[in-house]
């Protein structure tokens, strides 16, 4: 775990079920023959080091006979399930009104396939491992919710074409991907724009770049970095960050031309 409240969370969690198994008089083993699971398993939700799947719990509670109050305990453990800065960036993303993002060196997040979200994590050094990748990719799908909340979130996006042409995860993947893309150019509320890679006047050379616009109408601004993410919360620094960003804007194709492009590089994909 990477963050002190979410190792709370998972400890506490695990006392109870160690609790509510005890009092049922049920070992681990006995505990995980019964709801599906391994004894290492139990074992490690129990010690607050692994993070217990819904139906972990609702398996768990019918078991010991707990009434519902271990499956009480789902929506504690959903949000500690994804990483602190996950978390922060998720919880600003559902008070927007407007986000703008450009993308430098893969597709970006909100617009990702489970498939090349993995690709991304798996390629990560040092390697993270499978259960780790796992709970970071649910994470980032976790946040795509923001595309269905009403009323919606007007929502654009700049890709640096090169991300359009990139085989992370291999060809399939990728062709997913762009599918995945000209689907969601489809939405009212989200636009696609590429910048070309022959475009001389770039704004967004410095990296990429998220713009938020709260609901009380602040700006703020997130940038993401090798070992970091930050949250610009100043208001002259978040209005720079504004200002590139509508300039990346302009210097990149229409989302209409944007389309066409996507369109045509996955055809050569196929």
């Amino acid at each position: 775990m990477e963050d002190e409240e979410a190792e709370a969370v998972l400890r506490a969690v695990g006392r109870q079920i160690k609790a509510w198994r005890e009092a049922a008089g049920l070992r681990q083993v006995e505990l995980g023959t019964a709801i599906g699971y391994g004894e290492e398993m139990v074992s490690s939700v129990e010690r607050g080091r692994r993070v217990p799947k819904p139906d972990f719990l609702d398996r768990t509670d019918e078991v010991v006979g707990a009434g519902g109050k271990v499956s009480a305990m789902k929506a504690d453990v959903e949000r500690a399930r994804y990483p602190k800065k996950v978390r922060d960036l998720a919880n600003l993303e559902r008070d927007t009104t407007e986000l703008g993002a450009y993308a430098a060196l893969h597709v970006h997040g909100l617009l990702q396939t489970p498939e090349y979200a993995y690709a991304l994590y798996a390629m990560r050094r040092p390697s993270y491992t499978e259960e780790e990748i796992e709970r970071l990719v649910a994470a980032r799908m976790a946040r795509k919710s923001l595309f269905d909340r009403v009323p919606f979130t007007q929502i654009t996006f700049v890709q640096e074409e090169a991300t359009l042409l990139r085989p992370i995860g291999g060809k399939l993947v990728l062709q997913k991907q762009l599918e995945h893309l000209v689907e969601m150019s489809q939405l009212r509320h989200v636009e696609i724009q590429v910048m070309p890679t022959a475009c001389e006047e770039h704004a967004g050379m410095m990296g990429s770049i998220q713009v938020l616009k709260l609901r009380d109408g602040k700006t703020l601004a997130h940038t993401e970095g090798q070992l970091y993410s930050r949250v610009i919360s100043d208001p002259r620094e978040a209005q720079v960050m504004e200002m590139r960003y509508g300039m990346i804007r302009t210097q990149a194709l229409t989302p209409p031309a944007s389309l066409a492009l996507i369109k045509e590089v996955l055809k050569c994909e196929t």
